[in-house]
């Protein structure tokens, strides 16, 4: 799943950061509300954590408005144990949920995915394609009902693809969402990568279904009306 950061206190980020990715989560970070604000406005994310006293426009604000122009990410709040009023402040304005500092990541995890149980619903959980079908909450890939071993950064890829099917995505694109770190845009990574899911899937019936654009990236296959 794909997670914006907004937390303003470095080792608290880097503490969640680290933890989040080791779990296979993508994760995207600010370190201000002004510049978490226009990232949450101009990308989709499966959740947001998001702290209340950060500086520039503060996390009940963000939230706030975010509600107000009618975005419905999931919202959980990082907030420090006396800040009772806050809390409810934020749930009132539409949090979905709130986690008191400090805090184990374990628990932020599994918040995590709750929230966004609850905010897609269990069917919509399942990304299908023909045979192939992706959980995005149990993170299993099956194809003809045989289980793909894919790794983290493979089934963060494909799940990316699927997710968009029939939109062309860029190899910067793919780089900057999957891997979450600038790398050279010349490397073949991407690539290399897709190659490695195509073997996967080809042998088990799931050929044809990741398309080659070329000088621009990848698409996944648009299912026939």
């Amino acid at each position: 799943m794909n997670v914006l950061l907004i937390e303003d206190q470095p080792k608290i980020a880097n503490f969640v950061q680290m933890g989040l990715k080791e779990q296979g989560f993508v994760v995207n970070y600010c370190d201000n509300g002004d510049d978490g604000y226009l990232e949450a406005m101009n990308n989709d994310y499966d959740v947001i954590v998001l702290d209340i006293m950060i500086p520039g426009k503060d996390g009940l604000a963000i939230l706030k408005s975010l509600r107000k122009a009618g975005r419905n990410i999931p919202v959980i709040l990082l907030t420090a144990r006396n800040e009772l009023e806050d809390r409810l402040e934020g749930l009132n304005l539409g949090a979905d949920d709130y986690i008191s500092k400090p805090f184990f990541v374990e628990e932020l995890i599994a918040r995590i995915h709750a929230v966004v149980r609850r905010s897609i619903g269990e069917r919509q959980n399942i990304i299908a394609y023909g045979p192939l079908k992706l959980d995005r909450i149990t993170r299993e890939v099956t194809c003809d009902q045989q289980i793909v071993e894919l790794t983290t950064r493979e089934f963060n890829l494909l799940e990316y693809l699927m997710r968009s099917p029939g939109r062309v995505l860029t190899r910067t694109q793919i780089l900057e969402h999957v891997w979450g770190y600038d790398f050279n845009p010349n490397t073949n990574v991407v690539d290399v990568c897709i190659q490695r899911i195509r073997k996967k899937i080809d042998c088990i019936g799931g050929n044809d279904c990741i398309e080659s654009v070329r000088g621009v990236g990848y698409r996944f296959r648009k299912p026939e009306p």
